[in-house]
């Protein structure tokens, strides 16, 4: 791993430390120094990878010049007219072979630029209003520079259009093979608008380090859009892409330290085939607003081996601000490093997984909204949601990972299968040692066949508000736990089915709850009611699904005290995610009544599950008003 990749991987992974630790197969909140080094956040992580990457070849000379030493090129349809020692001029093609700065301006209709310069000084080419083609070959090709920048001067529109099939003058020769080619590095900016079209391959290519620092970019490529091999870096400008293959794209394989995309701000806008953007390292986003459609977007069907991912990173994504709207064929964001959410506006909707990490994923700030054709979010390692408003509105399994933990913030999911899944993978009912870790936040999970918090090691629940509409498939709970789930502060009530399989928090827990087992079926129209012996109301609830048992636990559940259970009956309050928080409760029919004598206390008519390990009926309390029957 080298320094780079490790920055990013202990900056990210502050999901152990700053929220939770795994000691023994049950999660524990984290202290000490490490907490400072993991909690700067995807700003900083982005500063480190960039500050590791060896730097990149801008200047601020770059983008200014002496105008009195401007050589004009000027195109003359079928020839070229060049008054200048630094350029040769044969037929319909100029080659530049002296630094300076090149004017070029009017119409070539099949010929190329060519820059191949042995000086140590940069290259600038200004594109005033240019329309090139080339029959052949590539328009531009940078075949020998210390650095080349186009500049687009303010205010025009230029065209390049290349070759299809390329004819090179060795036959064993594969560049160029896009429309604007360098072989070293380059830099495009300016005021104007440039429109590439890449018949042959790619748009634009550069086979060293590319920055576009500003201007109005079009490009449609048989290929790739826009790549950069040992970095691409985006500044600022607006940015669109349509392409059969990848969007963005940096590809060094050979250097650890390179083959990152790094976007800072502006507007992109792409539409590919392949990936929409993918790198060889490191996705890093920064800000900007960013449209991207892959594999023509997530109601496509996927066909063989083709990679249609959104945003797809070799290491690490880390996204710190800006607005990204992702609609993809396969995963939405895919790292086979990790994750790293901390700010911004993201609408992701994926034909496969929302996010998908082999690594961590850390979501620490932002808007999410997510809908996936299979998982939400899906890590190999851990997953952590805090501060952070994160909506997933489909998915077959919500949030899973052999590691989960939510410390603040909002999470809503929807899930065919289980919300929450908790696994290392392991199919058996063993404790595997994963964790769902809930030390806050407001959770509101549904499910319609599938567990709505399971874990196949164990739950801690800590503080927040967790609601859970489970399902109605008789095989499946409202929360299943291999473990212990242990509840020591927070709201928890979660419907379900009248499975042997439902479970209540562990006895082990030291807050107290109730487990209610209906003897038939209850509609989404019939409320629950829990009030004290004063008729205060503990919890007023609606499932979204028909149901048979409730399991509530919340601090003003005390041991000793009496409590009433009804069913059905109205409210006049608001119901938000099927809570009534306010207004006033008309009884329907009293189902029990009863006295909380244990931690778990079991009301209705079974209970034989009130959690992993438990005695199957500690203080049970039938009564008059309903109890067990």
């Amino acid at each position: 791993m080298s320094k780079r990749e490790t920055m990013v991987w202990l900056a990210c992974a502050f999901v152990f430390s700053l929220l939770a630790v795994c000691h023994d197969g049950l999660c524990s909140q984290a202290n000490g120094d490490e907490q400072v080094i993991y909690a700067r956040g995807a700003e900083g992580i982005i500063t480190d990878a960039l500050a590791e990457n060896k730097g990149n070849h801008e200047d601020p000379e770059d983008y200014s010049w002496d105008d009195s030493e401007v050589i004009d090129i000027a195109l003359n349809g079928t020839s070229i007219t060049a008054d200048t020692d630094g350029a040769t001029v044969d037929g319909n093609e100029l080659t530049i072979t002296s630094a300076g700065t090149y004017r070029l301006t009017g119409i070539l209709e099949d010929g190329r630029i060519i820059v191949d310069s042995n000086d140590k000084d940069i290259v600038r080419l200004i594109l005033n209003g240019v329309d090139i083609n080339c029959s052949t070959n590539a328009p531009i090709f940078v075949k020998k520079a210390e650095k080349t920048v186009i500049a687009l001067a303010e205010d025009t529109e230029n065209y390049l259009t290349d070759a299809a099939p390329y004819v090179y003058d060795d036959e064993l020769d594969n560049e160029p093979n896009a429309a604007v080619f360098s072989k070293d590095d380059l830099t495009i900016f300016g005021d104007g608008a440039l429109t590439v079209y890449g018949n042959y391959n790619d748009g634009i290519s550069c086979k060293d380090g590319l920055i576009i620092a500003s201007g109005t970019i079009n490009v449609t490529a048989v290929d790739d859009g826009i790549r950069g091999k040992d970095y691409l870096v985006i500044y600022d400008g607006t940015i669109t892409l349509y392409t059969r293959g990848d969007g963005l794209k940096s590809d060094n394989d050979k250097d650890g330290d390179k083959g990152y995309i790094y976007i800072e701000d502006g507007v992109v806008k792409i539409s590919a085939a392949g990936d929409a953007i993918e790198a060889q390292t490191d996705v890093l986003i920064a800000g900007g607003e960013l449209s991207l459609t892959s594999g023509g977007g997530s109601k496509q069907v996927l066909r063989g081996s083709v990679s249609a991912k959104g945003i797809k990173a070799g290491i690490d994504v880390v996204i710190d601000d800006g607005t990204l709207t992702i609609s993809s064929a396969d995963d939405a964001i895919h790292s086979n490093g990790s994750v790293c959410i901390s700010g911004g506006t993201l609408d992701l909707a994926s034909g496969d997984d929302g996010i998908h990490s082999d690594g961590s994923v850390s979501i620490s700030g932002g808007t999410l909204n997510l809908a996936a054709g299979d998982n939400g979010i899906k890590s190999e390692v851990s997953i952590t949601i805090s501060t952070a408003a994160v909506s997933i509105s489909k998915s077959s399994e919500g949030i899973e990972s052999p590691l989960i933990t939510i410390d603040s913030g909002n999470v809503s999911l929807v899930a065919t299968d289980d919300g929450f899944n908790a696994t290392y993978g392991v199919d058996s009912e063993a404790n595997d040692g994963s964790c769902l870790c809930i030390y806050g936040g407001y959770i509101v999970v549904s499910t319609t066949n599938g567990d709505g918090l399971d874990s196949n090691g164990n739950i801690e629940i800590t503080a927040g508000t967790i609601i859970v509409h489970g399902p109605q498939a008789q095989m499946e709970v409202g929360m299943d736990c291999n473990g212990t789930c242990n509840v020591t502060g927070g709201f928890l009530v979660i419907s379900g089915t009248n499975s042997d399989m439902t479970e209540a928090p562990s006895t082990s827990s030291s807050q107290c709850s109730i487990k209610f087992m209906s003897n038939s079926q209850m509609s989404t129209s019939t409320l629950f009611h829990l009030e004290d012996a004063g008729g205060n109301n503990i919890v007023t609830f609606q499932p979204v699904h028909s149901y048979y048992s409730i399991i509530f636990s919340s601090p003003e559940i005390q041991q000793g005290s009496t409590y009433s259970i009804y069913t059905g009956g109205t409210s006049t309050g608001t119901v938000t995610d099927g809570l009534y928080l306010d207004g006033v409760y008309t009884p329907g029919t009293q189902s029990a009544l009863f006295t909380v004598s244990g931690t778990v206390t079991n009301v209705g008519s079974s209970g034989t599950n009130p959690g992993p390990g438990n005695d199957p009926n500690p203080g049970d309390n039938p009564s008059p008003g309903g109890g067990r029957r």
